[in-house]
């Protein structure tokens, strides 16, 4: 049996810090979970470690470096599962992922890079298959809604049907939450290496990104690039920011379950706006003000300026203002012969920080107590195909999350 059943590495990030207090709080220290902090500063640990008051006082400490192979070696020898916060990760994940799939440690993360996901996968599939390491990338707001939403609607067409939805729309109906400087580095860091590379521009446009090669023809799936009247929704819709992840996240789902959800399976993420004229004319800044941040991000001489206004490094939403956040995202299922079904995901605190800690601390136990290492085979996972029914339970009881059917 390993020392520790979890071991939360870079504690000391924003999202870090939210998560460890969360683990505190839910599960306490080697009560209910065996776990520690890690990170690279000693004295950074520490100070997280008296913050969380005395009922951390039992919480064990590890150093090393994200670029330390052999310490993040030494790490993973002591845990079941390893949960990182260590964006962006492009720039500080690799190693530890390298690491777990030689050694047959679980892992999972709340990236948004998609195209590190992908070098991750390239690089490590087969070692993670053969260690038994079960990876599991985007446990935070990017992408569990999405990805477990999807799962759950297309779990009811089946029941009710016999049949799963060939086309479902993700619309966000409501949010509110700040960005932390974190989520903003990994943000540019990808829009500027996308300015300079024309293949890493295409990958971000194909939906199908993530999936694994298959000889399934595949059909061509919406995308929104401005505004436009949704039916279903009744309201006005313009692109949603975490899109280009979460489509292919849910997609790669698809495709590792099988196709499930068949190989006509439609799907996009848009953001609601509202009716009427008011509706039509936030839709519309809104995709404009999203084009803007991406062109003065992406030009070398503009970048600077942007740099100096949004969040740096270890700042985010305050205390205050992730209680007062929440989500409410909608998940509207149409099937070939005209069934529909809509369902509901909500959150009850700030989406990014507040609500992602929470589901990816939940995800974090859930990987490292539920699924056995009979049960699942060693590989890169999304959260639906490996976590599923399991995390939805988890999320509901403790985490703040509902997902339920709307009549």
């Amino acid at each position: 049996m390993s020392q520790y059943q979890l071991i939360v590495y870079g504690a000391t990030s924003f999202v870090g810090q939210l998560l460890t207090r969360y683990l505190v709080q839910t599960y306490g220290v080697n009560q209910q979970l065996r776990w520690a902090i890690a990170g690279r500063s000693a004295s950074k640990l520490a100070q997280v470690k008296k913050d969380l008051g005395k009922a951390a006082n039992d919480l064990a400490v590890i150093i090393a470096d994200a670029h330390d192979e052999s310490a993040l070696a030494s790490m993973c020898q002591r845990t079941q599962a390893v949960v990182s916060t260590v964006g962006p990760y492009a720039l500080y994940g690799s190693t530890l992922v390298k690491v777990c799939a030689e050694q047959g440690t679980d892992y999972c993360d709340l990236t948004g890079e998609p195209q590190w996901i992908a070098q991750m996968i390239d690089q490590y599939q087969s070692m993670a298959q053969a260690s038994g390491a079960r990876i599991v990338h985007c446990c935070g707001f990017d992408s569990l809604p999405s990805d477990l939403g999807t799962f759950f609607l297309q779990q009811i067409a089946q029941q009710r049907f016999g049949r799963p939805f060939t086309r479902v729309k993700l619309r966000v109906k409501a949010i509110r939450g700040g960005f932390s400087g974190g989520t903003v580095a990994s943000m540019m860091e990808l829009i500027k290496q996308a300015a300079d590379n024309p293949e890493l521009r295409r990958f971000m446009a194909n939906p199908y990104a993530l999936c694994p090669p298959s000889s399934q023809t595949l059909p061509k799936q919406p995308n929104l690039n401005f505004a436009e009247y949704d039916k279903d929704a009744q309201a006005w819709s313009a692109p949603f920011v975490m899109a280009g992840i979460n489509t292919k996240v849910v997609h790669r789902s698809n495709a590792l379950s099988g196709y499930k959800y068949g190989t006509a399976f439609e799907y996009d993420e848009t953001m609601l706006t509202g009716r009427g004229l008011l509706g039509s004319m936030l839709a519309a800044g809104t995709a404009v003000g999203l084009a803007s941040f991406v062109a003065v991000t992406a030009l070398p001489f503009t970048r600077p300026l942007v740099e100096k206004i949004v969040p740096q490094a270890g700042e985010g939403p305050s205390p205050r203002q992730q209680e007062k956040g929440f989500f409410d995202i909608r998940l509207f299922g149409i099937g070939q012969q005209g069934e529909k079904l809509t369902v509901k995901v909500t959150g009850d605190r700030d989406p990014g920080y507040g609500s992602t800690a929470k589901m990816l601390g939940e995800a974090a136990v859930c990987l490292a107590c539920d699924i056995p290492k009979t049960e699942a085979t060693g590989g890169f996972w999304t959260p639906a195909t490996l976590l599923g029914e399991r995390l939805i339970m988890r999320l509901t009881q403790r985490a703040g999350l509902a997902f339920a059917e709307l009549r």
